[in-house]
């Protein structure tokens, strides 16, 4: 009888005290502990989205039995090689790609705040396996961090009638997004084994991530699976990745089921995976994005918080500095006095002198900078101002807004070649490694500042997950965005310190255009 007891004792001891081995509503994992931190990866948290599953909201991840080793990373979703930045740690692209993954330095015990990262790549490329975006140093904050995988490209966002006949409400098109509910209703189940408190957690995301979290806080589906938010670069409130109605999207995607030959959604589903994204990527014509599909978005993201109708938590968003330096309106000629002052006429009419002002051209090097500002504020500046602006307005919400300001060293080879030291400045997604203190992923000069302010940004990150506040002892102070009549911005750089905003008339100026 004692001994009995004692097995059962045994037996009902949590998985979870084993901080590599947790149990889950699909079964049991076991990851790997490094450095304090246990990391379980390649957890799938849908269905498999192939064959009849292709194009279909997330359907539950099927129940194994025993322990599946979580050590590897699941496969990336199906796209072609948009960005050269980009380096992946999985095996392969794959239409079976819906795993996420956990770091937790408090598997089984705690309820630490939770961090669930939305990779960027303009919902065309990206995978939650990139080196940059590893967990580890940023989950050593105190925090639990959660990456996943989203369809992207035509297996993510193509809209078809027969599609939204079969969905049982009338929409198609936003799979990936749908995707991103799922992570994080998978989280909201699962994450207290990890040491997680489902009740505090916070989507964060680059670029298309960052747009994702507009849209994740405007969408009726994810209202009270998070708490708090964080944009990095972009949201769905200026042209670029502009939402279309279902309607459109339908008639534009119709084209490609058209040029590859399939004249249903049987034929579309036969086709090989390969096959689709090669036709995807060479139709550079037609481009597979979000929609006002009357489901995940039943209105547009800027008519849903003006109605206040979005998620009200606390928001940190901003931007880099050089969000412009990849090309924007200049992209194939250098910019000049001349030809800046004549664009501004063309674009903005009787507005030129107005714009000018906020803009100048006094010289070819000005011109060049106010090139780059401007190419910078339409590509994704004023998209995160006027996020900030509506959740300010409608949310009843403490806001933070920051500008990433450093400028990351060029590779050594790049320096001794006699190279500018910084040619891109703060560019598009040059603050991601070190929000996640996760330089070593690069293999850069980095500086000691560099390394100070990543630990800086981290803590920041970290401290808004936990409390909507980035603010802690010893750090430089960064006031609410709307808690004064200024405006604060946080530039983050090796002298990290808040300024009223200086640029707040060139985002009104173009918010008065639309």
């Amino acid at each position: 009888m004692h001994r009995n007891l004692i097995l059962f004792c045994l037996a009902t001891v949590p998985l979870a005290a084993s901080p590599d081995l947790v149990k889950i509503d699909t079964g049991r994992v076991k990851g790997t502990v490094i450095n304090g931190v246990a990391a379980f990866k390649g957890i799938p948290f849908a269905a498999p989205p192939v064959g009849t599953l292709r194009w279909q909201a997330p359907q539950p991840a099927p129940a194994w039995k025993g322990v599946r080793e979580a050590v590897e990373f699941g496969p990336r979703c199906m796209q072609g090689n948009i960005y050269n930045d980009m380096v992946f740690r999985d095996k392969g692209p794959s239409e079976d790609c819906l795993y996420l993954n956990v770091w937790t330095p408090a598997a089984g015990k705690g309820r630490l705040p939770v961090m669930v990262w939305i990779y960027g790549g303009g919902f065309g490329a990206g995978a939650a396996s990139e080196p940059r975006q590893d967990g580890e140093n940023l989950a050593k904050k105190g925090v639990v961090v959660v990456s996943m995988n989203y369809r992207l490209n035509v297996f993510g966002f193509l809209a078809h009638s027969e599609l939204a006949k079969e969905s049982g409400h009338g929409s198609s098109g936003n799979y990936g997004l749908l995707d991103q509910v799922a992570a994080l209703q998978w989280v909201h189940k699962n994450i207290a084994g990890f040491g997680g408190d489902p009740g505090n957690v916070t989507i964060f995301g680059e670029s298309a991530g960052s747009f994702s979290v507009s849209a994740l806080m405007a969408s009726p589906l994810s209202q009270g699976l998070f708490q708090r938010a964080i944009g990095e670069s972009g949201a769905f409130f200026g042209k670029a990745l502009d939402l279309h109605p279902l309607a459109a999207s339908e008639a534009e995607d119709a084209k490609f089921v058209e040029s590859i030959g399939a004249h249903s959604l049987a034929d579309l589903r036969a086709k090989p995976a390969a096959e689709l994204l090669d036709a995807a990527v060479k139709q550079k014509a037609i481009w597979f994005a979000p929609n006002i599909d009357g489901y995940f978005l039943p209105r547009t993201v800027s008519e849903i918080f003006a109605s206040g109708q979005q998620s009200h938590v606390p928001l940190l968003a901003g931007w880099n500095r050089d969000e412009g330096s990849y090309g924007g309106i200049f992209e194939k000629s250098e910019p000049t006095a001349a030809n800046f002052v004549a664009y501004a006429h063309k674009r903005f009419g009787d507005k030129a002198a107005e714009f000018l002002k906020l803009y100048p051209a006094g010289n070819d090097e000005q011109a060049k900078r106010s090139a780059q500002d401007l190419s910078g504020d339409d590509f994704i500046a004023f998209s995160t101002w006027k996020w900030l602006e509506m959740q300010g307005a409608t949310g009843g919400s403490t806001l933070y807004r920051y500008e990433f300001d450093d400028a990351p060293p060029a590779p050594a080879v790049a320096a001794a070649a006699g190279g500018d030291s910084a040619p891109r400045g703060a560019y598009h997604s040059a603050e991601i490694e070190f929000v996640f203190g996760a330089l070593a992923s690069k293999n850069l000069p980095w500086r000691p500042e560099d390394k100070a302010l990543s630990d800086l940004m981290s803590t920041y990150w970290a401290n808004f997950a936990r409390s909507g506040d980035p603010n802690g002892t010893g750090l430089p102070g960064w006031p609410a965005y709307n808690s004064q009549q200024h405006y604060s911005v946080m530039h983050l750089d090796a002298k990290s310190s808040e300024t009223p905003d200086e640029h707040r008339a060139r985002y009104e100026f173009l918010d008065k255009l639309k």
